[in-house]
């Protein structure tokens, strides 16, 4: 399984040669196997590259990300074709049962507010139990929305009761920049497996191309939520975005084995597109969220 996390940073100039990603800039030139790729960032909009590494890239499966002038994700490479029964996979998407699709949602909803719960400190007795109870109030489909509750509860014990995800300051940039590492990790999986990420579960929004993956990456978040909860920015720049991205790196507990993120993102996404085929939730693996 592809591992690396390439960061283009400064003018240069990519293309593709006998296998691999050749990065040229004005000091020296760099080879980069492109089965070691998973995910290639490109951080300057002073990168050149040629069509012929583009399409190397997407037939490998390649996650490629751009930014804009200010260094933030602004578009991703997606392929059209991820799975050689692409068509079959997709029939049997437009199928997937309405009752199984609730009941996923609700174990995906649980299992994110167990994960935020586990980043709230001991101290917070009140929020905490909030968290618990809207766990075990969460319906199939969430009906009565436990998980805007929680949310709603979980930022403000973390960042104060003023604060809102809405809100246009440097922990939610940060924040923001994580999810988008996230989202796109979990666009290349569902795509591999052959599905679409504009049909979802929950998530229906004609606007976003990207559903099913905002489905499957919500038990994903705390991750992320905690990793700025540590870092405490001070402003967003190369050094901490190249911390943000390198969340994909870091290990966690998933099926009882420890696994990289970008690893339990893939078993992750292949057990809940398992439970959504055989109408069974229970097949899905959950991360652990122990510290």
């Amino acid at each position: 399984m592809s591992w690396r996390i390439v960061v283009i940073k400064n003018k240069s100039k990519l293309d593709y040669k006998m296998d691999y990603l050749v990065v040229r800039t004005e000091e020296k030139t760099t080879r980069v196997h492109m089965d070691e790729i998973s995910t290639l960032l490109i951080e300057s909009t002073s990168v050149s590259l040629t069509a012929y590494l583009l399409a190397e890239l997407s037939k490998k499966k390649v996650k490629v990300i751009f930014c804009d002038e200010k260094c933030n994700p602004i578009s991703e490479l997606c392929c059209l074709y991820g799975s050689h029964d692409t068509s079959r996979k997709v029939r049997e998407q437009i199928k997937w049962q309405d009752e199984t699709k609730r009941l996923v949602w609700a174990e995906i909803v649980r299992t994110k507010i167990v994960g935020q719960l586990s980043n709230l400190d001991y101290s917070l007795s009140k929020e905490r139990q909030l968290l618990e109870e809207y766990i075990k109030e969460t319906l199939p489909g969430d009906p009565t929305n436990r998980e805007g509750h929680a949310a709603k509860v979980y930022f403000n014990a973390l960042f104060g009761k003023d604060f809102s995800r809405s809100d246009d300051n440097l922990i939610n940039s940060a924040l923001n920049y994580g999810y988008g590492v996230l989202l796109s990790a979990f666009n290349r999986e569902i795509i591999m497996n052959g599905y679409l990420t504009q049909i979802g579960i929950f998530h229906n929004n004609m606007f976003n191309n990207f559903n099913l993956s905002c489905d499957f990456m919500e038990p994903f978040r705390p991750f992320v939520d905690r990793l700025i909860i540590n870092l405490k920015p001070t402003k967003l720049e190369h050094e901490e975005k190249m911390k943000i991205v390198d969340i994909l790196n870091t290990k966690i507990k998933i099926n009882g084995q420890n696994q990289y993120i970008s690893n339990a993102i893939y078993i992750y996404t292949q057990s809940v597109l398992e439970a959504l085929l055989e109408n069974d939730a229970s097949k899905i693996k959950n991360p652990s969220y122990e510290l």
